[in-house]
């Protein structure tokens, strides 16, 4: 995949300077995530049927607790 031109950052930036948070871009055939903070690592890319299950099962999980 070309890595797209058009990140977008969460709306939700969690708190503090608003750094938590991960950007997000569309091309026609993928939608890709990656890390804000690290832009130029690791990116992951979904086709658009996997991508809504994906965000499906993330509101659906708990967070882990910090403790771990």
């Amino acid at each position: 995949m070309n890595t797209p031109d058009d990140w977008r950052k969460s709306s939700y930036s969690g708190s503090g300077d608003g750094n938590a948070c991960v950007e997000i871009a569309a091309t026609r055939i993928h939608i890709a995530i990656r890390d804000s903070k690290a832009p130029a690592r690791a990116i992951l890319t979904f086709t658009p049927t996997t991508f809504t299950p994906f965000l499906q099962h993330l509101k659906s999980t708990r967070p882990l607790s910090k403790e771990l």
